[in-house]
């Protein structure tokens, strides 16, 4: 049994291209493993909070001395962790939005960030603490990004794949729904996208 955690960060809803492509990935994940549980978690709506001053503070505050308002404040951060750390497969859409993530995605990033907790230092540098997840990076983009021009300035994948290793998830599969305002590309590149869906 798996269990399945889909983030979706776009904001064109049902028509979003990388929504489709998250569905279709989690998808062939329950097909593959019946038994499996899904949750997904909308980062856009209603949109995860950034980070602020009080949160801040109350993530660094010892256990023993977290005030009430500490504990307040640093609640949606608890509960993104434990969902985190309960799943086993993760399925990440990520638009590309002006050669990015959607900033709705980064704070989830940050709020997920966490030292002791899904990371530590050790003598010989940072060690990930989320560790034995399955990661997709269910990625869609209007141009073509994987190659050729635009490949220098995709700083989508590589982003993810750099932070989601330094927290230990180092298995991680993008599946590019991309060229989708390409003419002579788009006709075919959410069916192209869709027929790449591997699952291990």
């Amino acid at each position: 049994m798996k269990q399945i955690l889909h983030l979706k960060s776009s904001l064109q809803g049902n028509d979003s291209y990388s929504i489709k492509l998250g569905n279709a990935i989690a998808k062939k994940v329950q097909e593959k493993y019946p038994d499996s549980t899904l949750e997904e978690l909308n980062l856009v709506d209603p949109e995860i909070p950034h980070l602020n001053p009080a949160v801040l503070h109350a993530l660094f505050v010892p256990g023993d001395q977290l005030s009430a308002d500490d504990e307040e404040a640093k609640s949606l951060s608890d509960k993104l962790v434990r969902q985190l750390l309960a799943a086993d497969t993760i399925v990440i859409g990520a638009p590309l939005i002006n050669f990015t993530i959607h900033s709705a995605l980064k704070a989830w990033i940050d709020h997920i960030t966490r030292p002791g907790i899904t990371f530590g230092y050790t003598e010989t540098g940072p060690i990930g603490k989320v560790t034995g997840k399955k990661v997709y990076i269910a990625m869609s983009s209007g141009g073509i990004y994987s190659e050729g021009p635009g490949k220098a300035n995709d700083f989508v994948a590589p982003y993810l794949k750099a932070f989601l290793g330094f927290l230990g998830m180092t298995d991680v599969r993008v599946v590019r729904a991309e060229g989708l305002k390409v003419p002579g590309v788009k006709e075919y590149a959410m069916q192209k996208a869709l027929e790449s869906i591997i699952i291990d």
